[in-house]
């Protein structure tokens, strides 16, 4: 696998704040409309890499032509654990953020996630954009609201004239992207887990590893908004059995993690208290492991 990666990396650029990982599997048309919305509706300059899975769509030319823009390209498609991976050498600002190319960021939304950054004042949290998405999938940390569901009935200008009239509370459970932490703890716990290839659940699993390493604050902030189109690449690929390889690693599911332990979705009061399952709890996870 990696004698077959190519890595291009432009000049640093120190007035950078995030280093944003993209991945990509020939989605270029998506990727262009997320990488404008950055360029667009960001407040800060970011380091853009973006992970060029198999680009046989065109994305490998034109990021090649793109002078401001590192990525890594693989012939074949290694998924997100891999790619994630394998994109880190990259990195040179102190903050990595995970951003899908289905996404549309959306005025302020980086500097929202600094504000949370600098009131924290220390390095042990994960904190989310909160995502718009066009359909309910019963995701209590989301806000619905069709502003359409591809790029032919994407409604951007209705978008940005009502993004921020759309009513959230800041919530509890950072998992998914976009997410952003300190670069010391993505590599304290070793960033994703490859057993999780290409990619189903390894973002409950990451969250585990920073639960296991002391973190307590998963935040996600209401006023850093994205639009998510929605499993743009997920949908076509062969999934792994992500919920039972964590049910094996963990000794719980990762429902019972995200709700119990993370309380993904809730209203966020503050750093998460410790938990430990109860007996009926445990009883339950280790039937399901050896199921």
């Amino acid at each position: 696998m990696l004698e077959n990666l190519t890595k291009v990396k432009r000049l640093e650029n120190p007035e950078n704040k995030f280093s944003i990982i993209i991945p990509s599997w020939n989605n270029l048309d998506y990727l262009k409309l997320c990488l404008n919305s950055i360029e667009k509706n960001s407040n800060f300059k970011h380091q853009i890499i973006v992970l060029v899975n198999e680009g046989n769509d065109g994305t490998l030319e034109w990021l090649s032509e793109q002078l401001e823009i590192d990525y890594v390209y693989s012939p074949e498609n290694i998924g997100i654990c891999y790619g994630l991976n394998v994109c880190r050498p990259l990195v040179y600002t102190e903050h990595i953020l995970y951003l899908n190319d289905d996404m549309y960021v959306l005025p302020g939304w980086d500097s929202e996630l600094w504000k949370e950054i600098e009131a924290i004042g220390h390095n042990k949290f994960m904190i989310s954009s909160t995502m718009i998405e066009p359909t309910d999938t019963n995701n209590k940390s989301v806000i619905v609201s069709n502003y359409g569901d591809n790029l032919e009935n994407f409604q951007e200008e209705k978008l940005l004239n009502d993004f921020e009239s759309l009513s959230k509370d800041d919530w509890s459970g950072s998992t998914w992207p976009p997410n952003i932490m300190h670069i010391d703890l993505w590599d304290l716990v070793g960033g994703m887990s490859v057993e999780f290839s290409p990619g189903m659940y390894s973002d409950p699993d990451f969250s585990m590893k920073l639960w296991q390493a002391g973190v307590r604050l998963f935040k996600g902030v209401s006023k850093s908004r994205v639009y998510h189109f929605g499993s743009k690449s997920t949908g076509r690929i062969k999934k792994n059995r992500g919920k039972q390889t964590f049910i094996n690693k963990w000794g719980m599911s990762p429902g019972l993690f995200t709700k119990k332990f993370l309380k993904r979705g809730e209203k966020f009061i503050g750093p998460l208290p410790d938990y430990s399952l109860s007996k009926a709890e445990m009883i339950i996870s280790r039937i399901k492991k050896t199921i």
